[in-house]
């Protein structure tokens, strides 16, 4: 009698069926009024009765089991005839793929990374802000032409309120809130009123840089500046700085570095000139000093200023602007860099 029960069981367990069909045939053969379970408990009434107790407890256990494994394979097909999906904890996960970042963060990573080596700390600021900050205390009087509405986004409510132009606007922050010395980087987005295309968009990214300390120098700058360009472009990378103006720094110069790509023998890319302009930077204006309540005539600073869009352009061959901010997933996808 346990051996039948041992082998019905076993025979429950490894059924399958394909359709309803066979489970309704299972149920008849095992669960009818003819079915082996029935037989079985007939053939129950004839043991002994010193091992019914065990038997029956058994056999109980038997007619669950079938009763269980036909409602199991009902609803089985019941949810696939409705559309549910059928969870089988059995089959193995689905592999999940690794996601990779953004160029521009890449690069804004790689750039902060190069500095914080030489001791440039991490500064950001509001992305709206007042006339002072983003452009008075930063020497630019109210008729200079960057102030014009074809550059800046003014908020119509209060004409005193812009979305920033620069980050330069974070180093006024830092300067009225700090003692020199102050050595500091400030990354973010900014906004300008200008028809998108592929060399120009309203919103980009920069990285500004400032140095305030007792005796600083343009050589200084120099040496930051090509330690920078260095590390981000190749060891043999050179640089060059042409005269230049910005209301916010006296002396002013902008930077250029040889050619990645043809180092410096002339391209496309530079247009046959071996070089190409990255940055603009010089010595901080001692108005600007002034107006953040630093002696200019104890400290001095250099400052810098470059779009992370140009940068990354450059370093992963990227011909349009445009390309950073569509999310077109085939354009990520080149990026390996791993989260």
């Amino acid at each position: 009698m346990k051996d039948k029960i041992e082998e019905l069981l076993n025979e429950i367990e490894t059924f399958a069926a394909d359709n309803r069909e066979r489970v309704e045939e299972f149920r008849i053969k095992i669960l009818s009024k003819k079915g082996k379970v029935t037989e079985l408990f007939d053939e129950f009434k004839t043991i002994a009765p010193e091992l019914r107790k065990e038997v029956g407890q058994k056999l109980n256990e038997l007619k669950n089991r079938a009763q269980e494994k036909v409602n199991e394979l009902k609803e089985k097909f019941e949810n696939k005839e409705n559309g549910k999906i059928v969870l089988d904890l059995t089959l193995p996960g689905e592999t999940i793929a690794v996601g990779s970042r953004h160029p521009l963060s890449l690069v804004r990573n790689q750039i902060i990374e190069i500095f914080s080596r030489i001791g440039f700390t991490v500064s950001e600021g509001p992305e709206i802000e007042d006339d002072w900050h983003n452009f008075t205390a930063l020497n630019t009087p109210p008729d200079h032409p960057a102030r014009d509405m074809q550059d800046t986004f003014y908020i119509s409510e209060n004409p005193d309120i812009v979305l920033r132009t620069q980050t330069s606007s974070v180093q006024v922050h830092i300067m009225e809130n700090s003692k020199p010395p102050i050595r500091t980087i400030s990354p973010g987005r900014v906004y300008r009123n200008e028809a998108i295309s592929a060399r120009a968009h309203c919103q980009f990214h920069q990285v500004e840089g400032l140095y305030i300390d007792k005796n600083v120098s343009f050589a200084d700058l120099k040496q930051a500046l090509l330690y920078f360009s260095k590390e981000m472009f190749g060891e043999e990378t050179k640089i060059r700085l042409r005269p230049s103006f910005f209301p916010f720094t006296e002396i002013s110069a902008e930077m250029d570095i040889s050619c990645p790509f043809c180092k410096g023998e002339g391209c496309n890319i530079c247009k046959g000139a071996g070089w190409v302009e990255i940055l603009g930077c010089g010595m901080v204006d001692p108005v600007v000093l002034e107006n953040c309540k630093i002696d200019s005539r104890v400290y001095s600073g250099f400052a810098f200023g470059m779009g992370i869009e140009r940068i990354t352009m450059l370093k992963y061959q990227i011909k349009d602007l445009r390309l950073f901010f569509e999310n077109d997933i085939r354009f990520l996808r080149q990026f390996k860099t791993v989260i």
